[in-house]
């Protein structure tokens, strides 16, 4: 190789490998230290024969190192992981190469690491997880030793690898949350040397069996009641069915228990659980539970730090939970448990307790007890879930450690307490349907970790205080009777997705400076006293993410909103692609806890709209959704053009307004529509063939217009019934009974409209006659072809008769 080569001082990428090469004069050192800009460094299968020097580590904008293949031998310099922009390293076959890894940043931007027969060894560190951009690692024949490996919440698919009885020395192994295929377990009793500390021909060393979140089938194997060692099992939302092998219950050293599954089912006993003195941790769901509800428990019982007895058909609080006084979570919901909640269960982790759930009971008292309003008494709570009970009486004062209160769906009444000023924590409030009422206190815009508020479907009057929290992701106050303003301080609530002011009192102009919120996503104002022209927007890109829009019921006046119509950017693209994760809308909120995974941080957002000509509840909201309902003011002219720009509307609702004028045909390009009412207006004119273009609709309501002509035939419109059409008597055809003559139409559906453009020649579409009277001459033209050809022919016979 020409030494001068290796003077290039502001070389940046140098690639030598597959040659016969020999590195001597100048050494691998010299050419590090002349070429300090290089970024892709390629040796492999260069004969380097010599350690790696530690200059290597001083190369800051090197981003490949090849040394595989090269003769290397002594210590890998460790300095060299360190290199913040080195992506790929490989230094496979070098079998004298010793070195070991060091703990890795989550900032390390490694992709590709390859040791594969090199002198490697040590443990592999659990900072490997940290590496987030990793797309291969290759470490086979080297002298790692992996005691623990997780492939835990990644997107693993497929069979669960037979290979993995091959890793010898495994003490923990993590499958959860994964999507491997449905296959039995059958075959891990048969793997000899698979997650043992020893060479044993069976599995009795394993102390962590965690398959959670996959999609494995048939029923649990009672042969994991012979591993001994087990301290933690978690067999969790999975396929299996049937009921828990006894033999689980006898395993001496559980610590940890989760049997949580939709097929799961059968009697069990919970004292066998009970008797397991190390257990802390407790989840079964979907079980019967059976066991004395009153039974005394002695000091053996174990004390527990969580426990979970979701849908297991409880009828009463179990008796046990008087002397447990450690717990951390309690979820008791989906039971069938009645009646007042005893006085005994404030000492149950009075100290302790960070989650109840006691929601989808019948509960309906707490008592008794000697003061009103009664104030709970855990000092550490940061989860309360009392909904869809029968609470009654006033609202339960949570502690000030508090995160998220949840009651709704209750028979609870008064108004809100003073005390509520003091949870400043707070992350999300739900009061929802209940008889709650009053003024709202004006402190809760004091409220500065609130991000989710839902005071629906209660009794609250007066105005709605200034909402200035810049966190605040939800807010639903409808069906209750507040008035006056919407508060312009919610302009300053950017992070704002979801605000339902509909069925109340307000007596507002429609608040156009909502449009600056950039997140604002649902905003609903119907049944109030909204009222005025809807201006211009403020600016072109206002309301920037809006989906659905519902101004229904209210005192508007003046065009529909055109203007708005074109800054709403996130209506007008068709298909458009959502978080694939989300089926529904939510908002995630803060988790205010380590125990983040038993705290709900995703809240589901409900809306009341019309849908196809009836008011729905949507208990969720679909992510993909986007409607626009602006029925039942006193909107009035033509349907603007630009609404057919809005392409991805699903729900177009502009009924009972005074619209008058034509169904344009720019409402074609509307193909993503499902529902269609322009019911109880003036329109006049006929219903375009275009509209046969819109391949999903489901429901059409065009009835109460002034509306002449045939009714477009075939696609959709052949399943519309009469009640579409209804008091428009210029219609004609199917479904109606009022025949079309032939001078009308005799048509067909147009081909795609594309098809004749730039030709004046008709396509054989429609034939359409015209016929015209002029004098004492009948003039017939027929046209076959698109709307222009019909147009010219037009002028011309005008022409014609003038000329007459």
């Amino acid at each position: 190789m020409p030494p001068e080569i290796f003077e290039l001082s502001n070389l940046v990428s140098l690639d030598l490998s597959f040659n016969p090469l020999k590195f001597q004069n100048p050494g691998l050192k010299s050419v590090v230290e002349n070429l300090s800009s290089l970024k892709h460094f390629y040796l492999s299968r260069v004969n380097l024969s010599s350690p790696v020097p530690h200059i290597l580590a001083t190369l800051s904008s090197l981003k490949s190192l090849d040394l595989s293949s090269c003769g290397l031998y002594g210590e890998f310099p460790v300095e060299i992981f360190k290199l913040r922009n080195l992506q790929f390293l490989s230094l496979q076959n070098n079998e004298f190469l010793a070195g070991y890894l060091p703990e890795f940043q989550s900032s390390s931007p490694f992709q590709i690491l390859r040791f594969a027969q090199t002198g490697f060894s040590g443990k592999l560190p659990d900072s490997i997880g940290n590496l987030k951009s990793l797309l291969e690692l290759g470490i086979e024949s080297c002298y790692f030793s992996v005691s623990s490996f997780c492939l835990s919440k990644n997107k693993f698919s497929g069979q669960i690898p037979f290979s993995l009885a091959n890793l010898t020395q495994l003490a923990y192994l993590g499958l959860s949350e994964n999507t491997f295929s449905p296959h039995k377990l059958s075959w891990l009793d048969k793997q000899t040397k698979l997650i043992v500390l020893d060479s044993s021909e069976n599995l009795t060393q394993l102390t962590h069996f965690l398959v959670d979140n996959n999609q494995l089938t048939g029923r649990i194997p009672p042969w994991l009641g012979n591993l001994t060692q087990l301290t933690k099992i978690d067999l969790s939302d999975n396929k299996f069915h049937g009921s828990i092998p006894q033999s689980i219950c006898r395993l001496p050293n559980l610590e940890s228990v989760s049997l949580r599954g939709k097929n799961l089912g059968g009697k069990v006993g919970l004292d066998l659980f009970l008797k397991l003195k190390n257990l802390t941790e407790l989840q079964l769901s979907g079980f019967h539970l059976s066991f004395p509800i009153n039974s005394t428990f002695n000091t053996s019982t174990p004390k527990l730090k969580l426990l979970t007895l979701n849908a297991c058909n409880l009828t009463e609080f179990p008796i046990f939970l008087h002397s447990q006084h450690e717990l951390k979570i309690v979820s008791l919901t989906n039971n069938e448990i009645h009646g007042q909640i005893p006085k005994w269960i404030f000492d149950m982790g009075k100290q302790t307790l960070l989650l109840l759930d006691l929601s989808f009971n019948f509960l309906t008292t707490f008592g008794p007890f000697d003061h009103t309003p009664l104030v709970l008494p855990w000092g550490s709570l940061l989860n309360l879930n009392l909904a869809s009970n029968k609470l009654q009486g006033s609202l339960p004062i949570p502690p000030t450690s508090i995160a998220q209160y949840k009651v709704g769906n209750n028979k609870l009444t008064g108004e809100i307490s003073p005390l509520f000023c003091n949870l400043s924590s707070i992350i999300r409030l739900d009061l929802s349907h209940n008889n709650l009422g009053g003024v709202l206190p004006q402190c809760l815009s004091k409220l500065s970790d609130l991000e989710v508020l839902n005071l629906q479907n209660n009794n609250f009057h007066g105005i709605l205080s200034n909402m200035e929290q810049n966190r605040l992701r939800a807010i639903d106050v409808s069906f209750n009777q507040l008035e006056g303003q919407v508060p312009r301080s919610l302009s300053n609530c950017t992070m704002l997705e979801i605000l339902l002011l509909g069925n109340n009192r307000f007596y507002d102009i429609f608040p156009s400076w909502l449009g600056k919120l950039p997140r604002l996503r649902v905003l609903s104002l119907q049944s109030n006293g909204f009222h005025g022209a809807i201006g211009k927007p403020e600016s072109s890109l206002n309301f920037p993410n809006l989906q659905i829009i519902d101004v229904s019921f209210n005192n508007f006046i003046g065009r529909l909103p055109y203007e708005h119509f074109q800054s709403w950017t996130s209506m007008k693209v068709a298909n458009l692609t959502f978080d694939k994760n989300n089926a529904y809308m939510v908002a995630v909120t803060s988790n205010p806890s380590p125990y983040f995974n038993y705290f709900e941080n995703r809240v589901s957002y409900s809306l009341e709209m019309t849908n196809k000509g009836i008011k729905t509840l949507y208990e969720k909201i679909q992510d993909h959704l986007i409607a626009v309902d602006l029925s039942s003011n006193k909107f009035e002219r033509e349907i603007p053009e630009v609404i057919g720009n809005l392409k991805g509307l699903h729900l177009l609702n502009i009924s009972n307004n005074i619209l008058i004028g034509p169904i344009l045909s720019s409402l074609g390009n509307l193909t993503e529509l499902e529902s269609l009412d322009l019911s109880q207006n003036g329109l006049s004119r006929e219903i375009l063939q275009q509209l046969l273009q819109i391949t999903f609709l489901a429901f059409f309501n065009a009835s109460n217009n002034h509306l002449t002509g045939p009714i477009p035939q075939g696609k959709q419109f052949s399943t519309f019934e009469n009640d579409s059409y209804l008091g428009n008597m210029g219609l004609c055809g199917t479904p109606l009974t009022m025949k079309c003559k032939i001078s009308e139409t005799m048509t067909q559906p147009p081909l795609d409209s594309k098809q004749g453009e730039g030709s004046n020649f008709p396509s054989k579409s429609d034939w359409v006659v015209i016929m015209m009277e002029y004098g004492s001459g009948l003039i017939i033209g027929f046209v076959i072809g698109n709307s222009l050809t019909i147009r010219k022919l037009g002028r011309f016979l005008k022409d014609f008769g003038r000329k007459q």
